[in-house]
């Protein structure tokens, strides 16, 4: 048993699914599937039981997945603890974040952290932002530039970058039943352009709950951009942060309204699992991390 092995177990238990599981890991279905077959020998019990359509854990998969993590992190913690006692970091961190966040402020997090440890590598990983706390409790990622839940779940640890207004949105230009009703606020009439899950979604719905209004919603998306996209063809009222709209090149197509009250602002900032902070390489880009000037 290697520690390669190990990854190739945990990565298709992420996943479970072999064809995505081989292209995070580089290497082909076939080897992986071999690697998956080398460690059920030695352990003399099937992992994974598998058909044409699916992959799923067997009972032996489920107990041995805590060890084959654990084991890892522990090889992990003492391979960077050597390292740092040596004054040499090097290996990998894994980053998940939206399109917006990694142009908003991957640079100013990362230009000089390469600069002092140019050994590390940084992989990034973009996408929907209401899945970036999943992904770090599942431990897909190392860290993400997320907004901070309502309620952080106690094993993860939560440093702000920056605060954003989370704003209402309408087309610039909007036909005259759309302007009434905005400026009627008739808001159960009003099509909502809303994230599919995630903070924003439970911000407004919490909104609309306090005025005892059901929202009217006319789509349901994946990403902050998207919506920006869809209120731009004037499809109805979106909400997006305010970073988003100033970001997009489509911000001119679009018109922030005066809401009143307005939702809870985005405290964005970089998650991590509490457990990953024993590692060197992490707690070197965490502790690297200042919050904003209003909150020191």
């Amino acid at each position: 048993m290697d520690f390669k092995t190990l990854k190739h177990f945990l990565t298709v238990a992420d996943h479970l699914n072999f064809s995505r599981a081989s292209t995070q890991c580089h290497v082909s279905t076939s080897t992986l599937s071999r690697s998956i077959r080398h460690l059920e020998d030695q352990l003399g019990v099937a992992l994974f039981e598998r058909d044409n359509r699916t992959v799923r854990l067997t009972s032996a998969g489920q107990r041995f997945h805590p060890f084959a993590r654990d084991t890892l992190e522990q090889w992990d913690l003492l391979r960077h603890t050597l390292m740092e006692e040596h004054a040499t970091l090097f290996g990998e961190i894994s980053i998940y974040c939206s399109v917006t966040a990694s142009y908003s402020f991957l640079y100013e997090l990362l230009s000089e952290f390469r600069l002092n440890y140019p050994r590390i590598e940084l992989k990034l990983h973009t996408g929907d932002p209401a899945d970036a706390v999943s992904r770090i409790l599942s431990g897909l990622e190392d860290m993400a530039i997320t907004a901070r839940p309502d309620r952080l779940p106690p094993a993860l640890a939560f440093k702000s970058i920056a605060r954003t207004p989370l704003l209402f949105i309408a087309p610039r230009e909007r036909p005259d039943w759309l302007e009434t009703r905005i400026a009627d606020r008739q808001w159960d009439r009003i099509p909502m352009i809303l994230s599919e899950s995630g903070l924003a979604r439970e911000r407004i719905e919490h909104w609309f709950r306090e005025r005892g209004t059901k929202p009217h919603i006319y789509a349901q998306v994946a990403g902050n951009e998207a919506i920006v996209s869809m209120v731009s063809l004037g499809f109805g009222v979106g909400i997006v942060p305010e970073m988003v709209l100033e970001n997009s090149p489509l911000a001119d197509r679009v018109h922030a309204l005066d809401v009143q009250p307005t939702l809870t602002p985005y405290d964005v900032g970089l998650c991590v699992n509490q457990k990953k902070l024993k590692n060197p390489l992490t707690m070197a880009l965490w502790s690297q991390v200042a919050p904003p000037e209003d909150t020191q």
